[in-house]
């Protein structure tokens, strides 16, 4: 039977290159699905932003990053991502408005790719911040609860709310109003659906990384007695 209690306190920080790699990774797989999903494509009969690609793997990531280091580091890098994903906009922003040079013919194509209404943008920030915060938490408190054992319980459970939470906050204030109540409902739970059942398939690789890398790091922590604000930058 798993040990309740971590073999190494929760307050350590991280410092290796795998958790490095890992920040790296969630990152990335953050404003690249950003960038990506003003493309609309149909996966299995269902139209869906592009970004369903890579997106998933933003919260794959979160997962691997509370289980093995715990809340207080998932949380710093969500806040790392968010700031990270906002100075990618502001770095789109001020090339847009920049004055083309007399010879350059794309213009048009930069902002119709790569340009965001003020709206698209808060609802991107707000469900990025709820979504991921909700993941961290449940997986967390789940963790605690299961003692460490059913490690898909977790791994599932706390994208069911965490991707659930991120597409109904992010359809809701970025299309309601010039959508159908019926067109929204569906397009919160299609989103929904592909992205828990991109997580569920991952449920391997999960595994894989996260075992590899407790034994790596010497690290399995849980969450007792931490603070869940999403706002506490220090315990």
């Amino acid at each position: 039977m798993p040990a309740p209690h971590p073999a190494t306190p929760a307050t350590q920080a991280p410092s290796s290159p795998w958790f490095v790699l890992l920040v790296a990774v969630f990152t990335t797989c953050l404003i690249t699905a950003n960038i990506v999903a003003v493309k609309l494509v149909v996966v299995f009969g269902l139209v869906t932003p592009a970004g369903i690609v890579v997106f998933p793997l933003s919260y794959i990531c979160g997962d691997v990053l509370t289980e093995v280091y715990g809340y207080r580091q998932a949380r710093r890098v969500i806040w790392l991502g968010f700031f990270c994903n906002l100075l990618a906009v502001l770095a789109i922003w001020i090339g847009q408005i920049l004055p083309p040079a007399p010879f350059w013919e794309g213009q048009a194509a930069y902002v119709r790719i790569l340009g965001y209404t003020p709206r698209l943008l808060v609802a991107s920030f707000l469900a990025y911040l709820v979504g991921e915060f909700a993941n961290a938490f449940v997986l967390a408190k789940m963790k605690i609860a299961t003692r460490g054992r059913w490690l898909w319980t977790r791994t599932i459970g706390s994208t069911l709310v965490g991707q659930g939470l991120d597409s109904l906050v992010f359809i809701t204030l970025a299309f309601a109003g010039t959508l159908p109540v019926a067109a929204l409902l569906s397009t919160v739970v299609t989103q929904w659906l592909l992205k828990t059942a991109y997580e569920a398939a991952a449920t391997p690789l999960t595994y894989g990384v996260v075992a590899w890398l407790k034994r790596r790091e010497g690290l399995d922590v849980y969450d007792e007695g931490t603070h869940f604000s999403p706002l506490r930058w220090r315990d």
